[in-house]
């Protein structure tokens, strides 16, 4: 298999099909299928660019093709605009970042909000064990007080069956979850619990939307701000 065909499998949909704006593209779809048989295009849209089409994959791969069907382009499309180069692709990964947190009920996350006026928020997939997780969850006063409302999604990096993942099935699971995430984040043990959670779904979640890394933050607009930041590095990341 040559180092084109490797790459073009690592956009394999796990998804259920979705209607395509296929007319015009046999050829495309029909090439797409012989070296992604188990993949559904999810989208087929105008690129920006002149004769190629951007597919986007149920797992959220994209790719750039020819319309003919003839050449593929993997990687991510940047565009000079009146603001400079800015990153079509990325643009694209965003909007499904924040559609798929839109879909998650806020009363299966942990919830850190400010006693005033909420100004911004973000999601973070947190992982009690990280060390930069309870660096940044050590300044949660100083992040609420700038008016930042922290919503915490469990992503323990261990994965399903390891202690991390078990630790924060309790922490979720117990009478009051703020507390038992700062006891585990103060490097404290919580008592161990378990009930119907979303920890599971929420560490796919991330796995989905290219987390590889705690903390991950998205914000609103769905940008992934991959790692710590200290609170105020934060606030001017929100716009504030």
């Amino acid at each position: 298999m040559n180092r084109i065909s490797r790459a073009v499998l690592i956009a394999v949909g796990l998804g259920a099909a979705f209607p395509l704006w296929a007319q015009g593209y046999e050829a495309l779809l029909a090439n797409l299928k012989s070296v992604i048989p188990d993949g559904q295009a999810k989208v087929v849209a105008e690129s920006g660019v002149p004769g190629m089409v951007l597919v986007e994959y149920g797992n959220g791969q994209l790719l750039y093709a020819s319309a003919d069907g003839r050449h593929l382009l993997l990687g991510d499309l940047l565009e000079f605009d009146a603001d400079g180069l800015v990153n079509r692709t990325e643009e694209r990964r965003s909007l499904r970042r924040k559609d798929l947190l839109a879909g998650v009920d806020s009363g299966e996350m942990v919830v850190f909000s400010p006693k005033g006026e909420v100004k911004a928020s973000v999601a973070i997939f947190t992982d009690v064990d990280c060390g930069y997780c309870r660096k940044l969850h050590q300044e949660m006063d100083e992040i609420n007080a700038l008016g930042i409302e922290v919503r915490y999604l469990a992503f323990p990096r261990a994965g399903p069956g390891s202690r991390s993942f078990e630790k924060t099935v309790s922490a979720w699971c117990a009478d009051d979850p703020h507390k038992a995430i700062t006891e585990l984040k103060r490097g404290n043990s919580v008592p161990d619990r378990t009930c119907p959670n979303p920890v599971a779904a929420q560490y796919e979640l991330g796995v989905d939307l290219g987390v590889t890394g705690t903390p991950a933050l998205v914000t609103e607009e769905g940008k992934l701000l991959p790692g710590y930041m200290p609170a105020l590095q934060l606030a001017d990341a929100l716009g504030l």
